[in-house]
């Protein structure tokens, strides 16, 4: 049992040589798992980059009002698929940033410091990664948020702590997605700026989804990360 009474979630790790320096935290989509983003992990690391630790964990099985309550692997419900602004149910955010803030814990225990993790997350996971990065009070070495938005924008504010503004932003989206608008990501973006993040926003043609270029250019992203230490 983790501190602050939450179970640390199951999760998949790969890790790219002995002794990791560095974790990144990756948080799937909806109805999705842990082993969706295994996958890009050849096509991300570079042959230069120092050991890491690649953690993919599972979210909670829980019911979905959009599916017609159908139960399945969600950081939190959605009850409207319409309305973006109220689309998340702010308990089950509230329950995933602290299950992720409980994860960071067990890197920092596994003795990696928080300024050399990466929390990244896709549509629903990076929803996540937002929603924990702004309350941050020891900065992580970036997050990355790919086809996703910011929950809850109009009370988010009073959430910002002062050092979470430290932690570089990349966030991706596709200006054809049909699940979140991309004006969305947009503003979700033009939001974490204007709070004193500095974001890195990139478009791509294409749906609800990741490519090839995207993955790339995160790469040259955290290349520079690393190289700041």
């Amino acid at each position: 049992m983790a501190e602050g009474g939450h179970a640390l979630l199951e999760a998949i790790e790969r890790e790219t040589g002995p002794d990791p320096a560095w974790s990144v935290l990756w948080l799937h989509g909806l109805g999705a798992d842990g082993s969706d983003f295994v996958p890009i992990l050849p096509e991300l690391v570079r042959r230069d980059w120092p050991a890491m630790r690649f953690v993919f964990p599972h979210a909670p099985v829980r019911a979905v009002t959009i599916n017609n309550g159908m139960r399945m692997r969600a950081w939190y419900d959605i009850r409207d698929f319409d309305d973006l602004a109220n689309r998340a149910d702010a308990q089950g955010v509230a329950e995933s940033v602290a299950q992720v803030g409980a994860l960071i814990d067990r890197e920092v225990a596994r003795g990696i410091p928080a300024s050399r993790i990466f929390l990244a997350g896709f549509s629903q996971g990076g929803a996540i990664t937002l929603a924990a990065g702004l309350r941050r009070s020891e900065p992580l070495a970036g997050l990355v948020g790919l086809s996703t938005y910011l929950p809850d924008a109009a009370n988010a504010a009073r959430a910002v702590t002062p050092a979470a503004k430290a932690q570089p932003l990349f966030m991706a989206h596709g200006t054809a997605d049909p699940v979140v608008p991309f004006a969305a990501g947009e503003q979700s973006a033009a939001w974490m700026r204007q709070q004193g993040f500095d974001v890195e926003f990139h478009r791509y043609p294409m749906p609800h989804s990741v490519c090839i270029e995207e993955i790339k250019e995160l790469g040259d992203w955290m290349s520079r990360r690393l190289a700041a230490g």
